[in-house]
């Protein structure tokens, strides 16, 4: 099939072939007659990289009333990265769709140049939650005529805390309105917003719900902690022409591994919500055109990224969400291509692999860490296929020709390759003349965290982030109904960054926190003795909430004051998460 069977108008197929594309994905064959001609609200399933962007944004352009100056479609997406990419790929299939206007916002840009661009009419907005619902309490935008929602990588929403403001967003439309939902995966949250909002929805799926491209090879690579730095290394070092992302579960793990890799000399930068606006934009340029080899990047400052031609994404351990390694593999083997996700995976996350397998619906390949000799005799292979395929510029090196015969007359023809050769070879042979296996055998490590005398060892501190766990005494009944809003009260109350805490486990009264080493001190310090609805708040590390109840101390916790009913707080709970709220819809637009 090919977009002209698609029914779509001569001036987005115009634009559709200047950009090149001549066939349409799987999701754009299906969807796009659908979105065309019908009604009816519609679910894509369909992972990152297959095209979901021209398969919500060609009928969109195409169904727009250019003589009704007025905002008709509303897209919404996690990230500014991907609503600046969103925004960039719609104008370019408007291009010859002449009064049609599109507008990004986003936080991390002047609010006031976003609201020049709308008041000088718009019919498309993209834009992030928190940025949206900014604009919509200054009174600047207003969706009673919007014809239709797109809701992009709505489970990447959802993982961010964006819930409420989605369904605060989609209240605001009119119920006229048609939505189009696109999501990776298919979690009950995202489940529960197409029930509440959509009317009997369309439903296309590209593979199999909740799975990955079928052409990513994915493995894993089972090392101490401490050892996953070199296994990485290792594995970039064997793959000179890879080009890839490298993910990580806190900012300060990914500065450090990126600053690692620099002074390994590796072409590495890192992406993390600590940069600014600009420092973003710089990195990912540089990313884009290909002067950086290896992006190392958090989850949330990677979401919505769009870079053609990524061979390999390597996760330093497995992330706390499984559906986040679905997001994470999905940055490679785009618009058809291969590629390759590598998990370094210690000990202590071993038994989640299967949790992975089951996600994806396939299983991971075990496979070492290259040897030393391996990634040597790769390098040098690699340096002489260069050689012989070099183009010689002989009218650029005439003059110095007798020059070079002059100083390298006294020399073999051997001698001269040993000696070109080591100019650039001998980094590697340095840096792996004494490298050892660090890989560990399956039976050993995967069913069990790996020991040493007897304690639990998670390997070194460098790789161990938010392994430590407290214990809060508050939970759902108390109003969170979300990671999010909890995670912002945190913050506000406590004075800690949010980039310092890991899992979050939310239960109906109480909810475990993973944080970095003396994150933990200051929560407890800070916390303790704080009053939420009439009862103090407790916190302690997890392990001695363990051994209180082991040692036929305190089971539960005791909660002084009156105990209201579940319902109760959640109607009470306004004045003590007033602060914590507003903190965390601050973080929210920022991003």
């Amino acid at each position: 099939m090919t977009f002209k069977e698609l029914d779509l108008n001569a001036n987005i197929l115009r634009a559709v072939e200047e950009l090149g594309f001549e066939k349409p994905s799987e999701i754009q064959e299906k969807a796009i007659p659908t979105l065309l001609t019908s009604e009816r609200d519609l679910v894509g399933l369909a992972q990152t990289g297959t095209g979901k962007t021209a398969a919500f944004g060609l009928p969109l352009i195409q169904n727009i009333d250019t003589e009704f100056r007025a905002i008709q479609g509303l897209i919404l997406c996690p990230t500014r990265e991907l609503c600046m990419q969103i925004t960039k790929e719609l104008q370019a299939y408007a291009k010859y769709s002449e009064g049609v206007k599109i507008v990004a916002v986003y936080g991390g840009a002047a609010i006031s140049d976003q609201i020049r661009q709308i008041k000088k009419g718009v019919n498309i907005i993209v834009g992030t939650p928190g940025r949206t619902i900014d604009l919509m309490e200054r009174k600047v935008m207003k969706f009673d005529t919007v014809s239709t929602v797109v809701l992009d990588e709505a489970d990447e929403m959802l993982n961010m805390g964006f819930k409420e403001d989605i369904n605060r967003i989609l209240k605001g439309t009119p119920a006229f309105k048609k939505t189009w939902l696109f999501s990776a995966t298919m979690p009950k949250e995202v489940e529960r917003i197409a029930k509440n909002y959509m009317d009997d929805p369309f439903t296309v799926t590209v593979g199999t719900k909740n799975s990955s491209a079928a052409n990513i090879e994915h493995k894993y690579c089972l090392v101490k902690g401490r050892d996953q730095y070199h296994a990485l290394r290792r594995f970039i070092d064997y793959s000179p022409e890879m080009f890839g992302i490298v993910f990580c579960r806190t900012r300060r793990e990914t500065k450090e591994i990126a600053d690692r890799l620099m002074a390994d000399g590796c072409n590495a930068d890192a992406l993390h919500g600590d940069l600014s606006q600009a420092q973003r934009d710089s990195v990912m340029n540089k990313f884009r055109k290909r002067t950086l080899k290896v992006l190392v990047a958090t989850d949330v400052a990677a979401r919505g990224i769009d870079v053609d031609d990524v061979t390999h994404v390597f996760h330093v351990d497995l992330p706390d969400e499984i559906e986040s390694y679905t997001h994470r593999s999905g940055r490679t083997a785009r618009a058809g291509k291969s590629g390759v996700s590598i998990a370094l995976v210690s000990p202590a996350k071993a038994r989640r692999i299967k949790l992975v397998e089951k996600q994806i619906g396939k299983p991971l390949e075990l496979v070492k860490a290259p040897s030393g000799q391996d990634i040597c005799g790769m390098q040098l292979m690699k340096m002489i296929k260069n050689v012989h395929d070099v183009e010689v510029n002989e009218k650029g090196i005439a003059p110095f020709l007798a020059q070079i015969h002059e100083e390298l007359k006294d020399f073999s023809k051997e001698d001269i390759i040993e000696r070109f050769v080591s100019v650039e070879f001998n980094r590697f042979l340095k840096t792996y003349e004494k490298a050892g296996d660090i890989n560990l055998e399956p039976s050993k490590s995967k069913d069990r965290p790996e020991r040493d005398g007897g304690r639990n060892r998670r390997g070194d501190r460098d790789s161990e982030q938010n392994s430590k766990r407290v214990f809060i005494n508050v939970g759902k009944i108390d109003g969170f109904e979300n990671k999010g809003q909890l995670l912002g009260f945190l913050c506000n109350q406590s004075g800690i960054d949010g980039g310092s805490v890991g899992k979050i486990d939310l239960f109906d009264s109480f909810t475990f926190v993973g944080v970095e080493d003396g994150v933990g001190e200051k929560l407890i310090n800070s916390m303790n003795g704080k009053n939420i609805e009439n009862r103090d708040i407790r916190v302690e590390f997890s392990k001695d909430k363990l051994r209180n109840e082991r040692g036929g101390g305190e089971r539960r916790s005791t909660r002084s004051g009156s105990v209201n009913s579940s319902a109760n707080r959640r109607s009470n709970d306004r004045g003590s998460r007033e602060g914590g709220d507003r903190n965390f819809k601050e973080r929210r637009k920022r991003r």
